[in-house]
């Protein structure tokens, strides 16, 4: 599966970018390389804490699933990407961490007969945020999930801002005031613009302290799934 698209969004033309084509393909082995130094440069306090991806886990993402895993290229340099496995939890809404979801971080929990789409990771280089390439890439996923039926998108979002928050807030009571907009958290606040919704909190997902290692369960329901 192959994307185009040229970055105006909303009629606007990014003085930054001017009358560039910016391609949306799956990633391939030969990608790997820029996509851990997008890592790096994406996630600095997660690398720090040894929570990116390396080539093993890259390359068992492209092995195992590579329609789920995108990139944008621009100017021939790698400025957003993302991953994805197809799962099947136990229950509805499963409490699960990061490691148990995506097996360690290497997808071999993708089951093909599952019914969601498991968002486990996006990254935008820190010179092209606010520009829509997360946006593009979410309708990537979005598109993957219609063409192969699937019943919802799901994912741990981390609570970025939490941190900041948490010696007046619950977990809960942060993501109720986010939901409000009384305080943005640029991941949640991202993500609920895109059209998903807050399910519930996820305790202990992922080593991160910014978050507090708290995520948020976000879904998003296919209005195109066919039983």
């Amino acid at each position: 599966m192959r994307y185009k698209y040229i970055l105006y969004i909303e009629g606007m033309q990014y003085s930054n970018i001017p009358d560039e084509d910016m391609v949306i393909k799956n990633v391939t082995f030969q990608d790997i390389p820029k996509i851990i130094e997008l890592q790096k440069k994406s996630f600095p306090s997660m690398l720090e804490e040894g929570s990116v991806w390396g080539e093993r886990h890259l390359r068992s993402h492209v092995e195992i699933f590579p329609e789920g895993q995108f990139c944008v290229v621009l100017r021939n340099k790698i400025i957003g990407s993302s991953s994805s496995l197809i799962v099947k939890l136990s229950s509805e809404y499963e409490v699960h961490t990061f490691s148990q979801v995506t097996g360690n971080s290497l997808f071999t929990t993708h089951d093909p007969n599952g019914d969601s789409l498991y968002g486990a990771d996006i990254s935008v280089h820190p010179e092209f945020r606010r520009l829509g390439i997360a946006t593009l890439l979410y309708k990537a996923r979005k598109d993957l999930a219609i063409k192969y039926n699937l019943r919802r998108i799901i994912a741990g979002g981390r609570l970025i801002n939490y941190s900041n928050y948490a010696e007046k807030f619950s977990p809960e009571e942060y993501v109720k005031l986010v939901i409000n907009e009384q305080i943005s958290d640029q991941v949640l606040t991202f993500q609920l613009k895109n059209d998903f919704k807050f399910i519930n909190i996820l305790p202990n997902y992922i080593k991160d302290s910014r978050s507090l290692n708290y995520a948020t369960f976000i879904e998003w329901v296919n209005p195109y799934y066919k039983k």
